[in-house]
C-alpha cells in the first residue's frame, strides 16, 4: 500500500471524527451549554488519557517544570473549543469548518509575533488570501453579523494560539504530558465555568453516547492527523483535510436541511489555496 493511500485512510479517520464531533455537539446543544459539553468531554477524555499513559508506561516522563506554559496553552484551547461548540449550534456547519480552516494562517502571523519566526513574503500572501476567504465566507454586514460567525472566526485565532504554545511545549514535553495537562486543566476550567451559577445539567442515558462520541472523536481526529503527517508530507495531507468541508456540507444538508452555500465553498477554496501555497513553498525550500 502506497504512502499516499495510507495517509488518505488516516485522514478519512480524522475527517469522520471531526464530522461526528460537530454533529454530536449540535445535538447536545439543546440540553447543554458549551461549558457543560467541555466539562463532560474533558472528564471522559481524562479517563482515556490516564488509561493510555498507564498502558504505555510514560507516567514517569511527566513533570511540572512547564506548568505555566501548559496553563496558557489550555486557556487558549478551552476558549477556542467553547467558541467552536457554540458556532456549530448557531450557524451552518460548512461555514464553521470553512472559517476554522484559517487556523494555519493565523499560526503564520502569531508564530512571527510569539516565536520569532520569520514572516516571509509568501507567508504574508497566504495570510492575505485567508483574510479574503474569511470575507467571502462571512460576507460581513455590521448591522446583521451573526454571533455564530464571530465565534467561528474567533475560535480559529484561539486554535492558532494553542498550536503556537503546543510547538513551544514540544521542545521539552512529550505528548503524554501535553494530553494529561490538557484533559486535567480543561476539566477544572469546565467545572468552574459550568458550575459558577450552581446549576450543571446532568447527562441522561441518551446523552452519554453523544458526550462519549465528542470526547473520543476529539482525541482520535488529532491522532489520525498526526499519523498521516508521519507517513506523507504536508503537501499531500493538506488537500485531504480539505475534503471534510464538502463532506460536512452534505451531512448538514441531509440531517439539518442546510442549503449548500456556493460562496462558502468559494471562500474556503481561497483559504485552502493560501494554506497550500505556504505549505508547498516551505516544503520546496527545505528540499
Amino acid at each position: 500500500m502506497s504512502q499516499t493511500v495510507q495517509a488518505a485512510l488516516w485522514m478519512l479517520g480524522a475527517i469522520s471524527s471531526f464530522t461526528a464531533m460537530a454533529i454530536a455537539g449540535r445535538e447536545l446543544g439543546d440540553g447543554f451549554d458549551t461549558f457543560e459539553i467541555m466539562l463532560y468531554r474533558s472528564a471522559i477524555g481524562l479517563l482515556i488519557v490516564l488509561v493510555l499513559i498507564y498502558a504505555t508506561g510514560t507516567f514517569r516522563q511527566i513533570g511540572i517544570r512547564a506548568w505555566r506554559t501548559h496553563l496558557i496553552r489550555n486557556v487558549f484551547h478551552f476558549t477556542g473549543q467553547n467558541l467552536w461548540f457554540y458556532a456549530v449550534t448557531m450557524i451552518p456547519l460548512a461555514q464553521v469548518f470553512a472559517l476554522e480552516f484559517t487556523t494555519p494562517l493565523w499560526v503564520i502571523l502569531l508564530s512571527a509575533l510569539l516565536l520569532g519566526e520569520r514572516l516571509t513574503l509568501i507567508r504574508i500572501i497566504a495570510a492575505l488570501m485567508g483574510f479574503v476567504g474569511i470575507l467571502i465566507v462571512a460576507r460581513p454586514d455590521i448591522g446583521s453579523l451573526h454571533p455564530g460567525i464571530l465565534a467561528a472566526a474567533s475560535c480559529a485565532v484561539f486554535f492558532a494560539l494553542t498550536y503556537v504554545f503546543t510547538k513551544r511545549l514540544t521542545r521539552t514535553e512529550n505528548i503524554s504530558a501535553i494530553m494529561l495537562y490538557m484533559s486535567g486543566l480543561q476539566l477544572i476550567f469546565g467545572l468552574v465555568s459550568a458550575g459558577y451559577d450552581g446549576d450543571i445539567a446532568l447527562p441522561s442515558a441518551i446523552d452519554m453516547p453523544l458526550l462519549g462520541l465528542v470526547a473520543c472523536c476529539g482525541l482520535l481526529a488529532h491522532f489520525c492527523i498526526t499519523k498521516a503527517l508521519t507517513i506523507a508530507p504536508a503537501t499531500v495531507v493538506a488537500p485531504l483535510d480539505f475534503v471534510r468541508l464538502p463532506i460536512i456540507a452534505v451531512a448538514a444538508m441531509v440531517m439539518y436541511n442546510e442549503a449548500i452555500d456556493v460562496w462558502v465553498l468559494v471562500g474556503a477554496i481561497i483559504i485552502f489555496m493560501g494554506n497550500y501555497l505556504n505549505i508547498w513553498f516551505e516544503t520546496r525550500k527545505r528540499a
